[in-house]
């Protein structure tokens, strides 16, 4: 009797600056890992030799040859025709109409299925993290835009051909700032970490921010979570004011989602949670009562993301093994 090999899967997180792979065997349990900057300067062919030489990485240090994976599954930014495996635009990637869905197929012989980065997220936490077991769990991971994903009944919430769940882009105030998308007023334009970034330097130019002025607060690329919350541990009381409204603006928002889809979990991610998610979870849940209807706003717990950086790559990973059970 031919003994049957183990079913092995790859998740891989395609972010913005940077890229990570991850093996699991069958049930989810990591066999390997590797980590990657992604090359935005240098052009699409060379983030896509480099998406090839991270998952050759990846499963090299798990000692598992390229035809022992059954699916890959793909954590993307940007918009997406999921049904073709096409990412129609990534515009941190500078990308468009690429099938990577078909390079993928091609390099490495197996299925292969994209989502929404915060889709696949938003799954790994209901599947394996803070919202398992939850009927309807809503996924928000704020971080330089404002990302949300929801997993009704099992399932993901998407569009005919692409995800769904964009609450950056809801309006939020009329004639407010411009926004990445085009239009005024988004959450994300508000409340996202450019957003906050912004504020926070002016804040330290007019000298409300000590802390932050002398560790370089006035470099938007300096103003990382991390240092935001050293900078509130040190007593920069403009900077907490900041990120207090700003995270009272999206509880508002989750407000709002909450009364549409009544889901009994919120899972909230992101570097900026994770680096201060006292603050940011106390100021969503008043955000969230000030604008939920009591029958729902009681219901609904709001928590903090349990999986980090590997929710993508396991939410990916587990979208591909169910894609595959299907056929």
């Amino acid at each position: 009797m031919v003994k049957r090999k183990k079913k092995v899967w790859v998740g891989f997180d395609l972010g913005g600056t940077k890229m990570m792979a991850t093996v699991y065997d069958g049930g989810f349990k990591p066999l390997g890992s590797a980590k990657a900057k992604t090359p935005v300067n240098e052009g699409p062919k060379a983030v896509q030799a480099r998406i090839r030489e991270t998952i050759a990485a990846a499963l090299k240090e798990a000692k598992v040859p390229a035809r022992g994976v059954a699916g890959i599954g793909v954590g993307c930014p940007g918009v997406l025709d999921l049904d073709k495996g096409l990412i129609l635009e990534a515009p941190n990637l500078a990308w468009k109409r690429v099938p990577l869905r078909a390079l993928l197929a091609g390099w490495f012989h197996c299925r292969v299925l994209l989502a929404n980065d915060v889709d696949a997220g938003t799954y790994g936490e209901w599947r394996f993290g803070a919202g398992r077991g939850a009927r309807t769990l809503v996924g928000v991971f704020p971080g330089t835009g404002i990302g949300g994903g929801c997993v009704y009944e099992g399932k993901l919430l998407r569009g005919k051909t692409g995800s769904a769940m964009e609450i950056g882009h809801l309006p939020i105030r009329e004639h407010g700032r411009l926004c990445g998308c085009g239009r005024r007023g988004c959450l994300e334009a508000l409340a996202g970490r450019l957003a906050i970034s912004a504020e926070v330097a002016q804040a330290a130019f007019r000298g409300e921010a000590p802390f932050l002025a002398a560790n370089g607060g006035s470099d938007l690329k300096k103003l990382k979570s991390g240092l935001l919350a050293k900078a509130i541990k040190a007593g920069d009381a403009a900077v907490e004011r900041i990120i207090r409204d700003a995270m009272r603006l999206m509880g508002r928002a989750i407000g709002g989602v909450v009364n549409l889809l009544a889901p009994d979990v919120v899972v909230l991610g992101g570097g900026l949670v994770e680096a201060m998610p006292r603050l940011a979870l106390e100021e969503v849940r008043i955000g969230l009562k000030e604008t939920a209807m009591d029958s729902f706003s009681k219901q609904v717990k709001v928590v903090e993301a349990e999986l980090g950086d590997d929710a993508t790559t396991l939410g990916a990973a587990a979208l591909a093994a169910e894609g595959a059970g299907r056929n």
